[in-house]
């Protein structure tokens, strides 16, 4: 098992992407903390699959953009399994316009939840790290990080901005045997991307030389090996997992 005994945190775990890495991470041994914002009964799904399935799990809620509440993730992940070695930031909202007609609360909501959000889970986990000397910090950026997308200011600049906190925190902690890395994950079918009109999906579809979306678990294998001893002298790396749309 690649993360046999580990305890592991998932943000926005209750759904999608974030649900299948909760699922892989406890079905390679660890035990996971599934949070959630507001979606309790998905995250009481995700957990109960794990704990049916003979792993252990529990659905803690705490809003990622809200230190107090963070903090509170944390106390209680202690309270019930005493470390954490592993922190997945996979929580993240999109409220898509274009920036004619995007209003200051949708860049404050977005930047809140994806970056601040992110900022506030590693901070709180790097204390925790440094005091254990070991940890496991994996970023959920996405590729409009890296290329940008129209109608995406808000979104794209809050994955940008966790591509440069995962490289400066890959700086300030890989000397106190803590990893930080990210993945970039491309188009893949989730409930963000099914509001996709047909033929726009079509279209990009065409451009994908593997020829499809990828799927949650495509991004589940990928955060499950970064946190696993295969990885264990990859630091601030950001791995596309996008079939190839954007190389």
């Amino acid at each position: 098992m690649l993360c046999k005994d580990k305890i592991a945190i998932v943000t926005g775990a209750g759904r999608g992407i974030g649900r299948a890495i909760a699922l892989l991470l406890a079905e390679e041994g660890a035990k996971v903390v599934v949070n959630y914002s507001r979606s309790a009964e998905a995250a009481e799904q995700t957990a109960s699959q794990i704990n049916d399935a003979g792993g252990e799990a529990v659905a803690i809620q705490a809003d990622v953009a809200i230190a107090a509440e963070i903090e509170n993730l944390f106390t209680k992940t202690i309270e019930r399994f005493g470390r954490v070695d592993i922190l997945v930031n996979n929580a993240g909202i999109t409220r898509d316009k274009l920036i004619l007609r995007m209003a200051e609360e949708d860049w404050d909501s977005v930047i809140n939840t994806n970056l601040k959000g992110a900022f506030l889970t590693c901070r709180t986990a790097a204390k925790l790290m440094v005091k254990q000397k070991i940890g496991i910090i994996v970023n959920v950026g996405s590729v409009m990080g890296r290329v940008g997308g129209a109608g995406q200011v808000n979104y794209s600049a809050s994955k940008a901005g966790m591509i440069g906190l995962t490289k400066s925190l890959a700086k300030e902690l890989g000397g106190r045997n803590i990893r930080v890395n990210a993945v970039a994950p491309g188009f893949i079918e989730t409930d963000m991307t099914e509001t996709l009109k047909e033929d726009y999906r079509e279209s990009i579809r065409k451009q994908i030389p593997m020829a499809r979306f990828g799927t949650s678990e495509d991004i589940a294998s990928v955060v499950a090996f970064l946190c696993s001893s295969g990885a264990a002298y990859i630091q601030g790396e950001v791995i596309s997992i996008d079939g190839g749309l954007f190389m």
